[in-house]
């Protein structure tokens, strides 16, 4: 990937393009990762259990913003463990920090998506 140098900063429609090709490319990067791909799958799920039980618009806003944040904080924790690899090579306890805190900032949503699901599922049990 080549940057544009600082005296060339993209305006208008060529800076959405450069940065959706980004985008794409963040995407891309992310599903080399297993728990990407996992959660994909776990929100293609969470998808059709809130479709089956008929959830109201609020709750399917708030599954798909919860989704969405889920996603984005994975991407920044695999970006987090992609620089502490290329900075720090050898075992250091700040590197380990640095990803074991990306690793509960991405537990933290998935515990979130977990107490949404459990309670459209109560709400659709006990009604």
């Amino acid at each position: 990937m080549t940057i544009a140098p600082e005296n060339r900063k993209l305006t208008g429609f060529a800076h959405f393009f450069a940065a959706a090709g980004y985008s794409a490319g963040g995407f891309a990067r992310a599903w080399k990762e297993a728990a990407f791909r996992q959660e994909i799958g776990a929100g293609v799920v969470l998808a059709a259990i809130y479709m089956a039980v008929g959830v109201d618009m609020s709750t399917a806003l708030a599954a798909l913003i919860l989704f969405l944040v889920l996603i984005a904080f994975e991407a920044i924790n695999t970006a987090i463990e992609d620089i502490v690899d290329r900075i720090s090579p050898e075992v250091s306890l700040t590197a380990k920090h640095a990803k074991d805190l990306g690793s509960f900032a991405v537990l933290c949503l998935l515990v979130a998506n977990g107490a949404l699901l459990a309670r459209v599922l109560y709400s659709a049990v006990v009604g």
